[in-house]
């Protein structure tokens, strides 16, 4: 029997065919990519690429050869005769000259094809883009096709899978997005064996590297499971391009390119057997597969039990894998074959049904018809037991209470019997005036009326009490149900068919509307709270929006729980007054773990089912924000998967609006800050600018007072020389604000060269001779220490902080210890004492503006040392941090990096010797001297 479902049925929907129409013409302008797709290195990825371009070649199209890497492969290097490469452009890095693609060159060529090898490739350092594949994205925009090969391990997805099986990591990735957007992949596919036969002989890599490769990543076990994870991939791949095909031809007939199961879900005992059943074909298939229950409106009256037990099955279908949806229509059978071709799904599996009556056509015949061409597979009624049996019978038993529902029905009927009184009393006095055939039309007519307020039942009840009015009052001969002439018994029959039809698509026609306008307000209420969210700016207005629509759009009771710094969640500081009862019995370590684990808990999952409430999670795209609370009015409701993915929207918005007004609130708080240090740089700058000139007058003054002739008496010579002192701290201080003044705004410039550190420690020292009277100072300056490229003068001033500090925190007698060694890349250079060491905590914070180690302290200072300290290191690429001594003697330790770089080239030993003999030189004697020794040199910059 041919399917009622034709090409011509299949109308593509306007909005989705412009849609289409725009990216066509997007791609239209793109150039091609196609992919050249292999397991690993060695398959034939670039000879295949380079023999279809020569194909392409000779045929007229203009081929470049962008960049090829054969690896030493004569066979691959052979087949770029007869193509035109593109020279290679030379990027400097680590003063090396690396080899990469010039894509100025090649979108300057612009080309009809192009060959770009190793498409995952990581661009030098330099180049206008991190990634090869990037590149590709420029040549493609550019409208030039291009020709590259890709192994399964770059792509990002699978790059975990591979490193767990060949236990190596790839660095070189590229999105899937990539692959996946690329018009057309081919896969180039070898056997292990074949592959490591190549290997053996040299055809993939040069024989030593060869040897290294076959023991670690070329194992025969990795190969045959990098050759699976290519196969499945392309396949997936192939299936979207299936089906985007079908969708684009409007193709309704099952291409069975897949074995996709769709798994129906009815109210009957079997139910689960059929789920498991097909839960376990999957699993042998690898298939995917979906499990749907068609709701009709006879199913709709079914009792609360009948609907508890499908909504679990549904939800035992969602925990083996499958993916659940509820369907409405007025016939199962049309609704699962619709549903099967609109997915492409193969197989449908449907559990044996008994048939009532003789005639009755079960749903396994009625889609058997309406889908030859989809298998059919129909599971076998499993053992019932007697209590089973029982329990599903006492489920078809109505309640004792009489609901509202059935109060309207029974309104409905009473209504039914009025509307038909009334007719038969309208009817009455035209009689003599029209044909009995007219008063037919007034009883249908109140059949119509009534169907449609209150469904079929009462429709069906005032059809037949028409026909028996009919009878009785106008049907010769009248006041009497005998009928004198048997063509009235046609009418009667006639009557009663077309009352029953009228009903049936009346009722159908009001269920379908009400689906309707339920999926209207559900996507109304989704607008409207979005709506309402876009314009919130505070935390407690997301609160209270979030509490109102969703009290409203499902009747439960709600609270939102959001997480103090340090990620344990509180309660809202007001909870509403709805929202009382679900606060006072809420189990806080639930929603603990469901915050922690981005994972929803309570009724309804498989965390704690036994629980009352619901406890979502908030995940917003950068972390979880908070949990939802929901204290639904019955457990069925938040069963139903359509409520299920509405609350899941619902909980999304929420999420995505709490960070949205958190990162308002950064944004907000880091502009104050800006504003901030932006007017206190300002104030300082503008402060030690007009203090510097008087100050300085006044150092001047004092020193004269000191040393004015004649001598002044003992006591007036103290009090002068106090008054110098403090007026050299004093600005000392000024000239600190200044500096970092000029630092913070960006005035200071850095003066590098390359020069010994050495002769930075030696006039650091004697800069900071007076603060460290009275201490012990060590220098351990390693020997041989190379060329540092950096401002002598600022790191002279970084190191005189650093000495100043450590002696103005340790008592008289300590001893500090200055250090430099050369550490991997930077030259690291250690301040360290055995004072009290640093307060707890502090660590990081002494580095800020104003901090001071002893917040009430006689120690004189402001607090801007160390934080010129770490301006300066930074600037130079360095870094400077600060922690307690973990030796015996206690103490503080200061350390900054400075980056090594690469030193200029040396000139001859000899004449370096020789130079360095006729000047006296440091470094000529520095083997002749101690540490401490070392450095006294001058303080000139080399």
């Amino acid at each position: 029997m041919s399917s009622p479902y034709s090409n011509d049925d299949l109308r593509p929907d306007p909005d989705a065919l412009l849609a289409r129409l725009q990216v066509q013409e997007i791609q239209a302008a793109r150039g091609k990519l196609r992919i050249y797709f292999g397991a690993s290195a060695g398959v034939g990825k670039t000879y295949a690429m380079l023999s279809a371009a020569h194909k392409l070649h000779s045929e007229g199209r203009e081929v470049l050869a962008g960049v090829i890497e054969s690896h030493g492969r004569s066979e691959t290097a052979a087949l770029l005769h007869g193509l035109e490469v593109l020279p290679m452009k030379q990027v400097a890095y680590r003063d090396k000259q690396l080899p990469e693609f010039d894509l100025d060159a090649a979108l300057q060529r612009k080309p009809s094809l192009i060959l770009v090898d190793e498409l995952a490739h990581s661009n030098a350092s330099g180049s206008r883009h991190p990634k090869r594949w990037q590149d590709v994205e420029e040549l493609l925009n550019a409208g030039i096709d291009v020709f590259t090969t890709l192994n399964v391990q770059h792509l990002e997805s699978l790059n975990d899978v591979v490193g767990g099986i060949t236990g190596i990591r790839v660095a070189e990735t590229l999105p899937d997005t990539v692959f996946d957007a690329a018009d057309e992949v081919v896969l180039v596919d070898l056997p292990a064996d074949e592959l490591l036969n190549r290997l053996k002989f040299g055809k993939v890599y040069q024989l030593p590297q060869a040897e290294r490769a076959s023991r670690n990543f070329f194992r025969k076990g990795n190969l045959i499971a990098l050759r699976e994870l290519a196969l499945r991939r392309t396949a997936d791949r192939l299936q979207g391009d299936v089906q985007a095909y079908r969708i684009e031809k409007s193709i309704g007939t099952v291409w069975q390119t897949d074995a996709a199961l769709l798994a129906c879900v009815g109210p009957s005992l079997n139910a689960e057997h059929v789920i498991r059943n097909t839960a376990r074909l999957a699993t042998q298939l690898n298939a995917e597969w979906h499990a749907v229950y068609v709701e009709t409106p006879r199913l709709q009256r079914l009792p609360s039990a009948k609907r508890e037990r499908i909504l679990k099955t549904l939800k035992l279908a969602q925990d083996l894998g499958a993916t659940t949806a509820v369907l409405a229509g007025n016939d199962v059978a049309t609704v699962m074959a619709a549903y099967a071709r609109s997915h492409n799904f193969s197989k449908i599996i449907i559990g044996r049904s008994q048939r009532r009556f003789p005639w009755q056509a079960n749903h396994s015949a009625r889609i058997a018809a309406l889908a030859s061409d989809i298998d059919l597979i129909e599971i076998g009624v499993p053992t019932i037991s007697a209590a089973e049996k029982q329990e599903d019978a006492a489920g078809k038993i109505a309640p004792r209470h009489i609901p509202l529902q059935s109060r309207i029905e029974w309104r409905g009927y009473g209504w039914a019997f009025a509307v038909c009184a009334l007719v038969t009393l309208l009817a009455t006095p035209i009689l003599p005036f029209f044909d009995l055939a007219n008063i037919v039309m007034l009883y249908l007519l109140a059949e119509v009326v009534i169907a449609i307020r209150y469904g079929r039942g009462p429709a069906i009840f005032v059809a037949l009490l028409s026909i028996a009015s009919f009878d009785f009052f106008f049907v010769p001969p009248r006041f009497s149900f005998a009928v004198s002439d048997f063509q009235y018994l046609l009418t009667f029959g006639v009557m009663l068919a077309v009352g029953l039809t009228i009903t049936h698509l009346t009722a159908g026609l009001r269920y379908q509307a009400r689906i309707a306008s339920d999926r209207e307000a559900r996507s109304r209420a989704l607008f409207e709270f979005a709506r309402a969210l876009s314009g919130v700016l505070q935390t407690e207005q997301i609160f209270e929006t979030s509490g109102q629509f969703l009290q409203r759009s499902f009747q439960a009771k709600t609270l939102l729980l959001i997480p103090d710094d340090a990620g344990r969640l509180q309660m809202p500081a007001v909870i509403p007054e709805d929202a009382v009862k679900v606060a006072d019995a809420l189990d806080m370590g639930i929603a603990q773990w469901a915050f922690d684990n981005a994972s929803s808990a309570g009724i309804g999952t498989d965390t704690l089912p036994a629980s009352s409430y619901l406890y979502l999670p908030l995940v917003a795209p950068m972390r979880t924000r908070g949990v939802l609370v929901i204290l639904p009015h019955s457990r069925r409701w938040i069963l139903i998967p359509e409520q299920q993915q509405q609350l899941y929207t619902f909980a999304t918005l929420t999420a995505i609006a709490l960070e949205r007004v958190h990162y308002v609130e950064v944004a907000q708080d880091a502009l104050v800050r800006m504003e901030s240090e932006r007017l206190r740089n300002s104030l300082l700058s503008a402060l030690s600018h007009d203090l510097r000139t008087p100050l300085t007058a006044l150092v001047g003054l004092s020193e004269s007072l000191v040393l004015s002739k004649p001598p002044l008496q003992d006591q007036q010579q103290v009090l002068a020389a106090a008054l110098h002192s403090e007026m050299l701290r004093m600005s000392a201080l000024v000239t600190n604000l200044l500096d970092m003044a000029r630092i913070q705004s960006g005035e200071v410039k850095l003066n590098l060269q390359w020069q010994p550190f050495e002769e930075v420690v030696g006039s650091a020292l004697r800069a900071s001779g007076s603060a460290l009277l009275g201490h012990h100072v060590e220098i351990r300056v390693a020997h041989e220490l190379p060329l540092i490229r950096f401002d002598a003068v600022l790191i002279e001033r970084v190191l005189c902080n650093l000495l100043e500090n450590a002696a103005k925190y340790t008592p008289a007698g300590s001893h500090i210890i200055l250090a430099a060694v050369v550490s991997g890349r930077f030259l690291a250079v250690t301040v360290a004492d055995d004072g009290p060491g640093l307060p707890s905590g502090m660590e990081d914070a002494i580095f800020e503006k104003f901090t001071r180690g002893e917040r009430e302290s006689a120690k004189p200072g402001v607090g801007l040392g160390l934080a010129i300290c770490r301006a300066i290191v930074e600037a130079h690429d360095g870094t400077i941090r600060a922690h307690n001594r973990s030796t015996g003697a206690g103490g503080a330790e200061f350390i900054f990096t400075i980056p090594l770089g690469a030193p200029p080239s040396m000139p001859d030993l000899e004449e370096h010797e020789a130079a360095a003999d006729g000047t006296g030189s440091a470094d000529g004697a520095s083997g002749q001297r101690n540490p401490g020794e070392r450095n006294s040199g001058n303080t000139e910059k080399a």
